[in-house]
C-alpha cells in the first residue's frame, strides 16, 4: 500500500471524525485539537507500515 493513499484514507477518516464531533456538539477548539493528534497519529502509522524493508547485508 503506497503512502499517498494511506494518508487519503486516513484523511477520509480525520473528516468523518470531525463532522461527528461537530454534530455532537462538541466545541471546535477541541475538534481542531483531535483532528491535529489524529493527523499526526496518521502520518507515523502510515510512515511505520508503508516503509520499505532494510536490505540485510
Amino acid at each position: 500500500m503506497s503512502f499517498a493513499l494511506y494518508l487519503i484514507g486516513f484523511a477520509i477518516f480525520v473528516g468523518g471524525v470531525a463532522w461527528a464531533l461537530v454534530e455532537m456538539g462538541v466545541p471546535s477548539l477541541y475538534v481542531g485539537i483531535a483532528a491535529v493528534i489524529l493527523i499526526g497519529l496518521g502520518i507515523v502509522t502510515g510512515v511505520t507500515r508503508t516503509r520499505g524493508k532494510d536490505p540485510s547485508a
